[in-house]
């Protein structure tokens, strides 16, 4: 290819480059002029740390009335999530994602933690609570205990307050009879706090083990998930754990350090250990040959 070739080729290129760049953003902007008012109004503002209003009462799948707050009285952290049984489609792909997770780790329901699945549709019948449960601790497949899962169903008072707390926004479409809302669940405290946000539809199973962890203030998993927890933070951009740097750091200075003593350590008995064997094949010379 000649110079004058290759300079109309690259003239091309950059007309074709700004072309994309200004058609993506006349798409961007037409795309944010004509997205449904339910869509944007739907959505997630985080309230880490913020207590639930565990006196809330709910309708269980077994029919019966109870507080939000029994499901948070034995020390175990708890998944919270609020959809509907009737969800063409969201909410199935959500919990899906989450039952696929908890598959993954050796952490079980009911035994080191408990999940909360509120109803966004106000009095949703028991029967249908009764029946999204067996059909997602069917797919769950673990031993998980019969509180391990909670389906809940309430008043549009509870539901909306719940909802507020959690900083879930979401829209009843009438039309559909749907509603948009966001694909998030939170894991909280065993007191109640919200300690995370998960979103999506998909989720690292390492993620949610140590979400869980780090929620139950140690009192679940193994040393070394307490260990993996003092040296990474969670980052919100990721959606995953990583390192800390600091930290990191002091390890590396720690375990610098410790070679170097090692190190000096074993050249020091090897040091000793080769002058005691010079020194055993080394022949003693009699009295006599003194004099």
């Amino acid at each position: 290819m000649n110079n004058s070739s290759l300079l109309l080729l690259k003239v091309v290129l950059l007309f074709g480059s700004l072309f994309s760049g200004f058609e993506g953003a006349v798409c961007s902007a037409q795309s944010q002029q004509f997205v449904p008012a339910a869509l944007k109004d739907a959505g997630v503002d985080e309230h880490l740390d913020q207590k639930l209003p565990l006196d809330l009462n709910f309708l269980n799948d077994r029919g019966q009335v109870i507080r939000l707050g029994d499901l948070f009285n034995d020390e175990k952290p708890v998944i919270v999530s609020m959809n509907y049984s009737n969800c063409p489609m969201l909410c199935v792909l959500q919990l899906n994602g989450l039952v696929d997770s908890l598959r993954e780790i050796d952490l079980v329901a009911g035994r080191d933690f408990r999940i909360v699945s509120v109803s966004l549709e106000p009095g949703e019948p028991v029967e249908q609570l009764k029946k999204t449960k067996e059909k997602y601790l069917l797919s769950y497949g673990k031993k998980a205990e019969a509180d391990g899962w909670s389906f809940l169903s309430g008043t549009q008072a509870a539901v909306t307050t719940l909802a507020e707390t959690l900083g879930i926004r979401y829209v009843y479409l009438p039309k559909r009879k749907e509603y948009s809302h966001p694909a998030v669940f939170c894991i909280c405290m065993p007191e109640g706090k919200i300690s995370r946000y998960h979103y999506g539809i998909e989720f690292p199973p390492q993620t949610i083990r140590l979400s869980l962890v780090e929620a139950s203030q140690g009192k679940i998993g193994t040393a070394f998930d307490k260990f993996i927890l003092l040296c990474f933070h969670y980052d919100e951009a990721e959606g995953r754990y990583a390192p800390t740097a600091i930290m990191m750091m002091k390890i590396g200075g720690a375990a610098t350090i410790l070679g170097i003593g090692l190190i000096i350590f074993i050249s020091h008995r090897l040091g000793k250990k080769r002058q005691r064997v010079a020194e055993e094949l080394t022949p003693s010379l009699p009295e006599s040959s003194l004099i």
